[in-house]
């Protein structure tokens, strides 16, 4: 998701090599401000690394000779290593000459390179790089035989003493480290998989599923799903879905404060009795108002985010309501919804049309659908919410279906991987009307298999029409 600028000359991205589009002033797969490229250095200084030279041997160790008898006069017993059959790690019999005895110290070796803590001075007690086949290798080339840590030391033991409480978050990694603030642990450094990289929720008529997807360094999708209850007792169910912009700053802010706040609005005005439609309408304008404000927050409260920028908050916004036999759409920017009727066999469609460059080529006639969507700016946003925002404008429509469906409400991440309401279509599984969640993950798995460049948000509406119902009716605002 990305509004148009112009684009620097560039090949690569800085922040994560990916090509930028054309017209664009920040990365649309990690936001990198484009414009403020670093010029690289001329020259990139060698630093010398000197050898040390070779350590002195170890003295061989000296073990203290064992009582004779134990706390109770009890001759203690004695086993020797001759008395305990086995190999080493090399494959070496225990037993043979070169392991030390425990009283005489016969057949210890002086060590010539690094020794193990606790262990016999064999070869196979010699630490050496795993790329090399022969002991001596990195002796001969000059490389530093770097010993394995002992857990033992002190900073290890000082990592085992931090481990986290009962209850406390654990290193997904290490398994054992204290995770902090940050979101990185104390123990071994793992950055810990953030919250929002993949999230699922599933009502009794809805499900929704969001991915980071593969490119992008965090999630800027967010939704929010719920179901409540009309005057008359009906049931009415919502779904919203919003689309962080990428050039924006704190897109991933900008779209879980839409989200929440268009929910909040829908779940207090539809109870009271107002009408779903003009219920969509003032969430939507609620949503609005929710990303303006994150603008307002002084300017050094985010110094922290790497991927801070200075213009202002921005997301799409895309949301469906199912109350009285009626299917409200609304939505401002590029997200969608779809129509699939349970019965495959009948039409599908599109129910919303994008604010972006695309679609007003081809509203104007100026090009057909297939050459205005493979045009390098198709994706350039022409509405969304923000403070920086031209106009707010939203769209709603309301239809009554005749027939069972189901409603898709997804970002682009989804639809740029299933484009037309049939592929759409095509990409729905069978079972989605008895399944949602299921068919909300197969949805997303679509989209990371054709690459995941985006972020990806879908949420699934199982719609259930009366026998009696008849007719259909649609009203566009």
């Amino acid at each position: 998701m990305s509004q148009s600028h112009q684009q620097p000359a560039l090949s690569k991205c800085p922040g994560c090599e990916e090509p930028p589009v054309a017209g664009d002033l920040f990365c649309g797969a990690c936001g990198y401000d484009l414009s403020a490229v670093p010029a690289r250095p001329d020259d990139r200084p060698t630093m010398a690394i000197t050898v040390p030279p070779d350590a002195p041997a170890a003295e061989t160790v000296r073990w203290p000779i064992a009582e004779e008898t134990d706390s109770s006069d009890v001759p203690a017993p004695v086993v020797r290593p001759a008395d305990v059959p086995g190999t080493d790690s090399g494959g070496r019999s225990l037993t043979g000459p070169d392991t030390p005895d425990a009283e005489s110290g016969r057949g210890a070796a002086s060590p010539s390179g690094p020794v193990r803590t606790g262990g016999p001075d064999s070869a196979a007690a010699r630490v050496r790089h795993d790329d090399r086949a022969d002991p001596g290798g990195a002796e001969a080339s000059g490389d530093f035989a770097l010993a394995a840590p002992d857990p033992r030391a002190p900073e290890h033991a000082a990592a085992l003493a931090a481990a986290p409480a009962p209850g406390a978050k654990v290193c997904v990694a290490c398994r054992s480290g204290r995770v902090d603030a940050d979101g990185y642990c104390e123990n071994c450094g793992h950055a810990q998989p953030r919250e929002r990289d993949h999230m699922e929720q599933e009502l009794d008529a809805v499900a929704a599923v969001s991915d980071r997807g593969l490119r992008h360094h965090r999630n800027e999708d967010s939704f929010a799903v719920s179901s409540t209850a009309l005057p008359d007792g009906s049931p009415a169910v919502v779904a919203i879905v919003c689309d962080g912009v990428s050039s924006a700053s704190r897109p991933d802010e900008a779209s879980a404060a839409a989200a929440s706040a268009a929910n909040e609005a829908l779940l207090e005005s539809l109870p009271r009795g107002a009408h779903p439609q003009q219920a969509m309408h003032e969430a939507i304008v609620a949503a609005s108002e929710a990303v303006n404000a994150l603008a307002q927050e002084p300017a050094g409260a985010r110094e922290h985010d790497a991927h801070r920028h200075q213009n202002a908050p921005a997301c799409t916004l895309v949301g469906a309501i199912m109350a009285g036999g009626l299917l409200i759409v609304g939505w401002v920017g590029d997200s969608r919804v779809y129509w699939v009727p349970e019965d495959r066999t009948q039409p599908t469609a599109r129910l919303t049309e994008d604010d972006s460059w695309a679609a007003q080529m081809v509203a104007a006639g100026l090009m057909n659908e297939a050459e205005a969507y493979a045009d390098e700016r198709a994706h350039a946003i022409t509405g969304w919410l923000g403070a920086d925002a031209y106009e707010l404008e939203p769209h709603t429509a309301a239809f009554k279906p005749d027939r069972p469906g189901l409603v898709v409400v997804c970002t682009d991440g989804l639809w740029n991987y299933a484009e037309s309401a049939e592929e759409m279509a095509a990409a729905v599984p069978a079972d989605a009307q008895r399944q949602p969640l299921h068919a909300a993950r197969a949805l997303v798995g679509h989209a990371l298999d054709g690459g995941g460049h985006d972020n990806v948000t879908v949420a699934l509406l199982p719609f259930a029409v009366r026998p009696q119902g008849a007719g259909s009716a649609c009203d566009t605002v």
